[in-house]
């Protein structure tokens, strides 16, 4: 990645470097300086979630766009995969997202989407990086006369949820379903609400009063608790909680647990393998995924691709390999046939529709994978050599694996940003899990900690 995109576009503290407005101006700026075009008149869609820095960020993107001579059209509070389906409805050049997703309020990011919908290639963010950190920009503008005017879409909610509703089955209805959910005082906090009730869902909602500052705090799909005790309190058949850019789903079940993204995966995966609809028998995660999940694919007969972690390697994978779903154990799900980004609203409702067709409680459902126990140790390291080169480590994790007798598996890998390396074991049994992840990290403690 380079100095200034990661895995997910751009992100950092607002109106600190280089979450700050004069690095929002100049990226509206190099983007639509990259997109144009002779007699083409750039034209982009801005969207944002509710962080109170959301205004300064939308405005000053804004302000680069029209003075490098494109036009922008402002969404306001859309879930980012709304301004990416609005963006390749309107056949727009791009699509702006600021939002730093399931992070607290202080943070924010940009995300920008191309004119299809998907995110920027790793040569279109490299190219935008060097115009941004170039200084060159102020040159490159148009004469005054040729300067962008923006535009205010009043219509982008009802689009995304005509967009959100034409994906669950017409054969099928939520009349009567009580559904619990947690809009994480985020983006999805109209939007959802709206597309379940359109649905006839009998619908109690907490957490959909942001204020700017509330946005996942204490909430959403990082903290369910709020979410458990309403199904509970309710008698919800369903909890669905979102993150604050809506582009995740951690589902709760009618007895109050927490169903995790691989289970999601699973139980959609099937449906489609029920209907024909499981293109190439395939289902795409990350090497993440806990183990039970490719034991379930096994089971009912179709395949399993593990990805590199990150949602954007797992669409690479899944359009290289031609996989119709894919997604994180994070709850971050793609379902291809739908749409091009992750959707927690979208997958929310294929959820409900494998509920519906099986006529079968959640946590039912939930019992198609079995989760197998998992323990991760972080262990703070002086140096990062390559763990597969270090004797001592690949002798305690053969052992360890060995020891396992297929029924789990040893992952040593470093953390991206920290002197951390991160050993993670998951076995048949907690005990098992247990001894096994410490020993091998007492042996990673004594060689590199």
């Amino acid at each position: 990645m380079g100095q200034l995109f990661g895995t997910d576009g751009i992100r950092g503290e607002a109106n600190r470097y280089p979450m700050d407005a004069t690095m929002a101006f100049a990226v509206g700026q190099a983007v639509t300086h990259v997109l144009k075009k002779r007699n083409h008149r750039v034209r982009v869609i801005i969207g944002k979630d509710t962080r109170i820095s959301g205004y300064m960020l939308e405005s000053a993107l804004e302000s680069g766009v029209t003075s490098m001579g494109g036009v922008p059209y402002l969404v306001g509070v859309l879930p980012t995969p709304g301004i990416a389906y609005v963006t390749e409805g309107m056949r727009a050049d791009a699509g702006f997202v600021v939002s730093a997703s399931h992070n607290p309020y202080q943070d924010n990011g940009i995300k920008i989407f191309s004119g299809t919908g998907f995110k920027l290639s790793d040569q279109q963010e490299a190219e935008i990086e060097e115009l941004v950190l170039g200084g060159n920009l102020p040159n490159m503008v148009p004469p005054p006369h040729d300067m962008g005017r923006a535009y205010r879409m009043e219509d982008a909610l009802g689009r995304y949820i005509v967009f959100l509703k034409n994906t669950f089955p017409r054969s099928l209805s939520m009349e009567g379903l009580k559904v619990a959910m947690d809009a994480a005082n985020g983006a999805t906090y109209k939007v959802a609400p709206e597309a379940f009730t359109e649905l006839g869902a009998d619908l109690t909602v907490i957490h959909n009063t942001p204020d700017g500052l509330n946005i996942n705090l204490d909430c959403g799909s990082q903290h369910t608790e709020d979410l458990r005790r309403t199904v509970v309190e309710t008698g919800a058949a369903v909890g669905l909680a979102f993150d604050g850019d809506g582009d995740r789903l951690i589902a709760i079940d009618e007895k109050g647990n927490e169903i995790t993204g691989d289970q999601i995966l699973i139980i959609c995966a099937r449906m489609l393998k029920d209907e024909g609809k499981l293109k190439n028998d395939l289902l795409v995660s990350t090497i993440m995924s806990n183990m039970g999940l490719s034991v379930a694919c096994r089971e009912y007969g179709f395949r399993h691709h593990a990805s590199k972690v990150g949602d954007r390697y797992v669409l690479e994978d899944m359009q290289r390999l031609g996989a119709v779903i894919g997604g994180e154990d994070s709850g971050h799900m793609i379902f291809l046939d739908h749409h091009t980004t992750g959707d927690g609203i979208l997958t929310a409702l294929q959820l409900i529709a494998a509920m519906l067709k099986t006529g079968r409680p959640l946590s039912e459902l939930a019992g198609l994978m079995k989760v197998f126990p998992q323990k991760l140790v972080n262990v703070d390291v002086k140096s990062k050599p390559e763990v597969t080169a270090v004797p001592e480590i690949a002798r305690v994790v053969s052992e360890v694996e060995a020891e396992l007798k297929g029924q789990g598996r040893v992952l040593v890998r470093y953390s991206g940003t920290q002197n951390m390396c991160r050993v993670m074991v998951e076995g048949p049994t907690k005990e098992l899990t247990e001894v096994c992840v410490h020993r091998v990290a007492e042996v990673v403690r004594a060689v590199i900690g």
